[in-house]
């Protein structure tokens, strides 16, 4: 008999409290649940558990399930790859874009963020390339900083942070180098700007209890929630 949705979110929640006490970084952890791919149904079954963030990978895929949603006091972040030509849309219905990696696609992003509609600022946070991987999207480390200022720029925008996706390593150990770099990464920037830049969205199923003690205030937990993702 698999774990239901539930046991496997208290589950997570035991990991994370046990890490947090392992770290030397006394922050607050958010549990965002990665829904992309699940149905509707198990999201309001992970709402009733007590989750309150999710995240979607694309913008068309979240379309489609909102409407069965809108009852949750959720919120509701974009934690894939953001084309230029779906911001207009991804700012209506996100409350939090986590992978901006490109000043056009986030003046896109402010640009619609203008409308009657939309309540406040729209979050977001520099996705960052902490390892050259031809596979992975996110800012080159050195980009960060001019990109940050640009995006301080913007009227309708919060940027609340830095997230990254390391490399995938057998051994989450071997990850913790990549965390400390997007820490430093961000403590750095924070000295240096004055943004207080309070989120670090780091770590998923295999390494979360890693990033924790590394400093990590989000962490995105897709598989060790919902299980194997079903097949398209």
């Amino acid at each position: 008999m698999p774990a239901t949705i539930h046991e496997n979110i208290l589950r997570i929640q035991d990991r994370i409290a046990k890490a947090q006490q392992k770290s030397t970084h006394s922050t607050e952890v958010t549990l965002i649940a990665v829904s992309k791919t699940h149905p509707a149904e198990s999201i309001s079954e992970a709402y009733e558990a007590g989750l309150r963030h999710f995240g979607e990978n694309r913008v068309q895929e979240w379309e489609a399930k909102r409407p069965h949603l809108e009852n949750l006091q959720a919120t509701w972040h974009l934690i894939g790859h953001l084309q230029s030509n779906k911001s207009a849309r991804a700012a209506k219905v996100f409350d939090s874009v986590d992978s901006i990696d490109d000043f056009a696609v986030a003046q896109r992003l402010d640009h619609a963020r203008v409308e009657p509609n939309a309540k406040n600022k729209l979050r977001v946070l520099i996705e960052v390339r902490v390892e050259n991987e031809a596979t992975k999207t996110g800012a080159e480390v050195h980009t960060v900083p001019k990109l940050l200022e640009q995006l301080a720029q913007l009227k309708n925008l919060e940027v609340a942070g830095l997230m990254c996706i390391p490399p995938f390593l057998e051994d989450p150990e071997k990850v913790r180098p990549y965390f400390q770099r997007l820490r430093k990464l961000r403590d750095d920037l924070a000295a240096s700007t004055g943004l207080p830049l309070p989120v670090l969205s780091m770590g998923m199923s295999h390494d979360f209890e890693i990033a924790i003690q590394e400093g990590a205030t989000e962490v995105r937990i897709g598989t060790a929630i919902f299980g194997t993702r079903p097949k398209p």
